[in-house]
């Protein structure tokens, strides 16, 4: 039999696709000793996506269409990992997650949608189980930054304080650039999906939608303007909350409660400080996020705008002894595409490296790959986990 490959980038002549190849065709050969291929429908796209981003021509390319399930199938008996950018998920992601959970290939995507997740687990937790398939959603600026800086919070914790902080508070203090054409594409359908089967809506709102059994305290509502003394700002809610909130719960869930039973988190940008920070937090709680963002999946800022793109978090630990921990999460690329590409790409990397660690199952990124992940995202993808002082 030939021998597999480590991974393949399913979807890469997409935009975001195009700049994951890109990102491990510099890495791959340099840090790591990966045996990878690009992999897509039009053949002529992905070679001149190789010509465009200089990709070596000795990469493999793998003709796969996402509605013809053999030639799925065939992309998966190729390799260990598959990581694909190819959404709406909902859409085009279902044969493929069944295949390689019934193949036992490990699997990594860039899924904002939790109802479609919900669904996913529901199916195909126990098949995962049993098959050793490692299925990994959410691998890019939802919800790695977020679900990552709870969990390296944590950590520092209960090393300083013996125990967990009940309540965390994620704040969005900036963020330049846009979200994804693919984030756009993925919210409308879930909409369209929710307007036609009302059960969806009720997973949308529930905070523990994907911890099956299991139901915690009453969350923070994020959901109205309201001034954050913590951050000296008015906030308003964050459009990503509702599914890094819903991974940020999964983990805790899949680390037996390492943030505890009653772990309380919620998730808000800062609109400023003062009468004009008010309005915009006002304005903000009243509209549509989306509205505006006209990008299409496949397009994207031009390399100066992602370079020039930034975000800065902080996550706030509170416990009832009045013990507190801030952790800044800090990317040096715009969070939808540049920062983006470079976190499902790590992902994608560490799946392959470590094929031995955790069984099957549907993971998140802080329970499956935890401070490991972290120190890589540090280390060759510009995003810094640092502890901030105590606020005065």
């Amino acid at each position: 039999m030939t021998e597999k490959f480590d991974l393949v980038v399913f979807g890469a002549s997409g935009f975001t696709g195009r700049l994951v190849a890109e990102y491990l065709s510099k890495k791959a050969g340099v840090s790591h000793n990966l045996n990878w291929a690009l992999a897509g429908r039009d053949v002529m796209k992905l070679e001149s996506v190789k010509e465009e981003m200089q990709i070596p021509q000795s990469i493999p390319i793998l003709q796969v269409d996402a509605s013809d399930r053999a030639s799925i199938k065939n992309m998966i008996a190729k390799t260990n990992v598959v990581l694909t950018t190819v959404g709406p998920y909902q859409i085009y992601g279902n044969e493929l997650v069944e295949c390689c959970v019934e193949a036992g290939t490990d699997y990594l995507d860039l899924c904002g949608e939790p109802a479609w997740m919900h669904k996913v687990i529901e199916t195909h937790q126990a098949r995962a189980e049993s098959t050793g398939a490692r299925i990994v959603f959410s691998c890019g600026f939802d919800s790695i930054p977020f679900d990552l800086g709870v969990y390296a919070l944590q950590r520092k914790a209960i090393l300083r304080f013996g125990g967990p902080m009940h309540r965390v508070k994620g704040r969005v203090r900036s963020m330049k650039g846009t979200f994804s054409g693919g984030t756009l594409a993925s919210f409308q359908a879930t909409m369209a999906a929710a307007a036609k089967d009302k059960d969806i809506v009720g997973v949308l709102r529930n905070p523990f939608a994907l911890t099956s059994d299991f139901s915690g305290v009453t969350q923070p509502p994020g959901n109205r303007a309201e001034f954050d003394e913590s951050i000296n700002s008015w906030v308003a809610p964050f459009v990503m909350a509702s599914i890094n909130t819903k991974n940020i719960h999964r983990s805790n869930y899949l680390l037996d409660h390492m943030y505890g039973e009653d772990f309380k988190y919620d998730e808000m940008i800062a609109t400023g400080p003062g009468e004009e920070g008010e309005a915009i937090a006002v304005k903000m709680s009243q509209g549509n996020p989306m509205a505006g963002n006209n990008t299409k999946p496949g397009e994207g800022p031009s390399k100066a705008e992602r370079e020039s793109g930034s975000y800065d978090i902080v996550m706030i630990g509170e416990n009832a002894k009045n013990q507190s921990i801030r952790l800044s999460i800090k990317g040096d690329k715009d969070p939808g595409y540049g920062s983006t590409s470079k976190m499902i790409a790590e992902s994608g990397i560490w799946l392959s490296e470590n094929p031995s660690q955790s069984n099957g199952g549907i993971w998140t990124a802080a329970s499956l790959m935890g401070i490991s992940l972290v120190e890589s995202l540090e280390k060759n993808a510009g995003i810094t986990f640092t502890e901030e002082p105590k606020k005065q």
